[in-house]
């Protein structure tokens, strides 16, 4: 090969070279580009506020349904609703989560305030511009905005009245509530408690409380039926109240002569109502209170007036109210 040829050749692969480096950088700047577009694009789709939603427990099924129903107003408002909760019921781990909350500088909190410790954690959110909303559980003497839920004292009544209509107005009654030192619970206590003294031939022999577990409820449930061979009835104001209840019942073999009332609607208490082995429920609406609760926050952080309190509805489930299947009652 001459010396022309070879200049040639080193000539064309060169400009070889150069096409295919052209190209490859031709294409990296454009994934460059598509990339810096991608997130342009996604920055610009985030939402504008950010709230955090801290519950009493994240596996329980009761605050699952709170979390779905603040879950579905994303879709709604130009919102992202981050939920917490503590594994177990746990009021210090949800003073935690409420502290990150804070430090994170959220736009807005809703919290279910267990007890007065949470006054000092809503007030320094509220001071530092962060609005705060309670949710089934309200705190008086905070700086709250508004509170969203059940009114718990009228649960109680509620329960009362049907206690008292159910069993003609004469029973034992053994008393298990999720916590002795919880607002909510000790409001549900205080109403029945007010709707069934007015009745002789009704008796309250015991109060204990479960811990919001199913296991403390039987332990608890089992010592009354030991120690009060009388009681005829069983009040429960927590979700797995009736769950234990009638566990402690079944290991007594005492099921078939005692009239369970409890809280809350959740798939195990309805099969148990649809046996027969648990009487009555009070049922709550906490798909309904997540939904409310970002609806009103939402209201607070475009600076629309919202009111002090929204009750949700309250209502008592018996067997006869649940569907009709397979052509007769359950």
């Amino acid at each position: 090969m001459n010396r022309t040829s070879i200049i040639y050749s080193f000539l064309i692969l060169s400009f070889l070279t150069m096409i295919s480096f052209s190209f490859y950088y031709y294409q990296k700047a454009k994934a460059y580009d598509q990339k810096v577009e991608e997130r342009v694009v996604s920055e610009t789709a985030l939402p504008t506020y950010h709230l955090a939603l801290i519950g009493e427990e994240m596996n329980h099924e009761y605050w699952r349904l709170v979390g779905e129903g603040a879950k579905k107003t994303e879709s709604e408002y130009d919102v992202i609703v981050e939920f917490e909760s503590p594994k177990r019921s746990n009021p210090e781990e949800q003073l935690k989560l409420f502290d990150m909350a804070i430090k994170s500088k959220v736009d807005g909190i809703i919290v279910q305030a267990l007890n007065d410790k949470f006054i000092p954690f809503i007030n320094k959110a509220v001071d530092e511009g962060i609005p705060v909303i309670t949710i089934d559980t309200d705190i008086k003497g905070s700086l709250r905005h508004a509170y969203i839920g059940t009114d718990n004292y009228k649960a109680g009544q509620l329960a009362g009245e049907a206690l008292v209509k159910d069993t003609g107005g004469k029973a034992t009654v053994g008393i298990i509530t999720g916590s002795l030192s919880n607002t909510h619970h000790q409001q549900r206590v205080e109403g029945f408690i007010d709707v069934v003294k007015q009745y002789e031939g009704i008796k309250i022999v015991a109060i204990e409380e479960s811990n919001i577990t199913r296991v403390d409820t039987e332990e608890k449930a089992y010592e009354m039926l030991i120690e009060h061979e009388n009681i005829t009835a069983f009040y429960g104001t927590s979700s797995y109240n009736g769950i234990g209840i009638v566990a402690a019942a079944k290991s007594l073999k005492r099921q078939d002569d005692l009239y369970v009332i409890t809280f809350d609607n959740i798939d195990e208490n309805l099969q148990l109502l649809e046996t027969g082995e648990i009487n009555a429920i009070v049922e709550q609406l906490p798909y309904e209170m997540g939904q409310k609760s970002v609806e009103v926050m939402m209201d607070i952080l475009d600076n629309r007036g919202v009111q002090d309190v929204y009750h949700t509805d309250l209502s008592i489930i018996r067997r006869s109210d649940l569907p009709i299947q397979g052509g007769s009652s359950t």
